[in-house]
């Protein structure tokens, strides 16, 4: 039995520890997002929504009207925790394609799409 012991602990640290709910937490790519909401077949392809508009600054830091705040990304599913966008909610659709999500989870019209894929904002200081 005392053998059984140290064997059962270097199996324990030995398997892969299980992941995170909500999948891997990450980072989303530096740059502008820019948000529109969906136009239609007579008019401009988006309605631009610059108000909406943030840019990923470093690591898990965004800035939105001039303010700065902090957001998680596990998986797909991005949720802003501090700053101007708090508690806002958003699905990754693809590397650089967003949605706003309703409160019931589900997609909603609001799209934002990386612009500038650089990581340096001559307007944001120190974010270069």
């Amino acid at each position: 039995m005392k053998r059984a012991l140290p064997v059962l602990a270097l199996a324990l640290v030995a398997t892969p520890a299980l992941a995170v709910p909500g999948g891997e937490i990450g980072s989303l790519q530096l740059g502008r997002y820019t948000c529109e909401l969906p136009g239609d077949a007579l008019g401009p392809r988006g309605d631009v929504r610059p108000a909406e508009d943030f840019a990923i600054i470093f690591g898990s830091r965004y800035e939105a009207n001039d303010v700065r705040g902090t957001y998680l990304l596990t998986g797909d599913q991005v949720v802003f925790t501090s700053g101007p966008r708090k508690g806002e909610r958003y699905h990754r659709l693809t590397q650089g394609f967003l949605r706003r999500q309703n409160a019931d989870g589900s997609d909603g019209d609001l799209r934002c799409v990386i612009a500038n894929r650089t990581n340096t904002f001559p307007d944001i200081p120190g974010a270069q």
